[in-house]
């Protein structure tokens, strides 16, 4: 497995909303923007056939979700897991915004109903870990604070995992950690993959996109246990 970080900072986030997304969806989030270019080139790297299903699944803040809201003071978990599914050969095959409208309707099902439902699921199946074939699971930890963190040696230098893969399964997790002007994603991939990833992201960010008729999102989108 090879580890290697890529940086998207100001310039190469414009680049990718300019080149690749539609007006309507150019105001979504750069969590958003970077996941999508993520999962479909990591897809792409894998060469997973076109007929498998392929998930990326994004950690989801909870915490604002309940009334009345969570009590001050509240360390338990309070995150959520929902997945955004796609045969590998549309979610190849489309534009970027096809793909962000997938990430977004993962997003936004994440409400009360959704967490209280996630919890007793968990209870019924004595919570099971997520699915992890063919899956990608993302996490934004730029506003966690880890770098703010001071033992009495000044600021941290750097805050969040030092690789991709971290965990018990390598190449399944990517985090987004701040740095100078953007952010840096730590991956984790096979050799071979590594090398056509790289091609992707660069493809992406410096070539413009054919233009291809767009699927319709799936409306329903599944937890990731």
């Amino acid at each position: 497995m090879v580890h290697r970080s890529f940086f998207f900072g100001p310039t190469e986030v414009s680049a990718l909303r300019r080149k690749h997304l539609p007006a309507q969806l150019r105001g979504c989030s750069t969590f958003e923007l970077l996941t999508v270019c993520l999962w479909r080139s990591r897809t792409a790297s894998l060469g997973a056939d076109p007929k498998e299903e392929v998930r990326i699944i994004c950690i989801v803040n909870a915490r604002n979700k309940f009334d009345p809201p969570l009590p001050h003071g509240y360390y338990g978990n309070a995150f959520a897991f929902p997945v955004a599914v796609s045969r590998a050969g549309r979610l190849c095959r489309n534009l970027l915004g096809y793909v962000v409208e997938l990430v977004r309707q993962a997003k936004s099902s994440v409400t009360e109903e959704y967490m209280r439902s996630v919890a007793v699921l968990m209870v019924a199946r004595g919570r099971p870990h997520f699915a992890v074939v063919r899956s990608y699971l993302v996490s934004d930890v730029t506003r966690a604070g880890f770098g703010d963190v001071d033992f009495g040696w000044g600021k941290a230098v750097h805050g969040g995992p030092t690789m991709g893969g971290v965990g018990a399964i390598p190449g399944v997790a990517s985090f987004y950690i701040p740095f100078r002007d953007g952010n840096g994603v730590p991956v984790c991939l096979p050799g071979p993959a590594m090398k056509r990833f790289e091609e992707e992201i660069e493809r992406l960010i410096k070539e413009e996109p054919p233009t291809t008729d767009q699927d319709t999102a799936p409306p329903f989108m599944p937890s990731a246990l």
